[in-house]
């Protein structure tokens, strides 16, 4: 869902670095899977090709936060029709 975000922590030696993957569009989602020692962070379509994607190596992630869009944005506002001007005819369609 668009404005999910997930915050992944990385110690890199001398203090801890955050990085962020956000879905950026409607209809896209933040996925996290973990394979082979890697944590892979992706932005992925409804169709399930990846846009973005960023791996980071398990043993050096501190954290991994993730942020639901619903839970802290206010609902975006719908647009509003134009009401039809009574000078000019409908199709009637």
């Amino acid at each position: 869902m668009r404005g999910d975000r997930v915050e992944v922590l990385i110690d890199v030696g001398d203090g801890v670095r955050s990085f962020e993957i956000e879905a950026t569009k409607d209809g896209r989602r933040v996925e996290v899977a973990t394979v082979r020692g890697n944590v892979h962070v992706s932005e992925v379509t409804r169709s399930g090709h990846e846009v973005r994607t960023a791996q980071f190596m398990a043993n050096r992630v501190v954290a991994i936060v993730e942020h639901p869009a619903g839970e802290d944005k206010e609902p975006r506002p719908r647009k509003r029709r134009r009401a039809e001007n009574e000078d000019q005819q409908a199709l009637g369609l």
